[in-house]
């Protein structure tokens, strides 16, 4: 069993490379102003015109040719021992589709895993997608939805992570949260996300309707309440609105 990182980037500097501490095969997608492909040690770099996270981490699914994939983003360094860490734990865990692992997080408080332990929808909807590892052959042909993420129809309020995990699920894919820590997330400055203005509130809508369409509204609801600290800039039922709005144009573009 043998591990490949998937690591999505914008104007490769390939000097931060070899800050990250990847030291197992790592498949690289660059998206900038001309396209190709090169190597660099145990990177393998292709080039695109293009945008968008989605685009970024399907283009790394169709590279990819290890047994186990980690996802990656440029604000990301790996422990050490992440490779060990990550093999063992699948290979003690025969059962396992995919693991969601802990990573630190200095620059911003983040949810830590604090048990081992099966998810289903109603918990999984938390980490990001540098959290999670999944045996490739296990993914099949699932993807990233490109109507979601950074430079997505409804990209504002981000979603390519929490979609993928969902459509994983309902593939019937187990899904297991581990305590370990394979890294640290520094969060970078977000490049995407403004605030919690209105345009978030009708891009999650967008987001929640496709988790779930039968519980769309309970699952606004439930968002809106839990966090009231969201809406210093655009009142309750405003935003509740724009949820609607959201989640109903979001259902006549799939369904055109």
């Amino acid at each position: 069993m043998k591990l490949e990182v998937i690591l999505s980037v914008m104007n490769l500097d390939k000097k931060e490379l070899d800050k990250k501490n990847i030291t197992s095969k790592c498949t690289v997608i660059n998206q900038t102003n001309k396209e190709g492909h090169t190597k660099y040690k145990n990177f393998d770099i292709y080039s695109y015109k293009e945008k968008g996270a989605s685009n970024s981490r399907n283009r790394g699914l169709e590279k990819a040719t290890e047994d186990v994939l980690i996802l990656c983003d440029d604000d990301v360094v790996y422990n050490k021992d992440y490779e060990k860490i990550v093999l063992k734990e699948f290979k003690n865990n025969k059962d396992a589709d995919m693991i969601i692992f802990n990573m630190h997080s200095p620059n911003r408080k983040k949810r830590v895993i604090k048990k081992n332990k099966r998810l289903h929808i109603y918990n999984s909807l938390h980490y990001a997608s540098s959290n999670i590892a999944f045996r490739r052959k296990s993914i099949g042909n699932i993807r990233f939805d490109p109507m979601f993420g950074p430079n997505g129809v409804f990209g504002h309020a981000g979603g390519d992570d929490t979609t993928f995990v969902v459509n994983c699920l309902k593939k019937k894919l187990k899904i297991y949260s581990n305590t370990n820590f394979i890294g640290t997330m520094y969060h970078d400055k977000s490049t995407w996300f403004k605030e919690y203005d209105e345009n978030y509130f009708y891009d999650k809508g967008a987001l929640f309707t496709n988790i779930s369409r039968v519980l769309r509204i309970p699952l606004f609801l439930q968002f809106l309440l839990r966090h009231r600290d969201f809406l210093k800039n655009v009142h309750f039922f405003k935003a509740f609105k724009l949820m609607i709005k959201g989640s109903n144009d979001y259902l006549k573009m799939i369904n055109k």
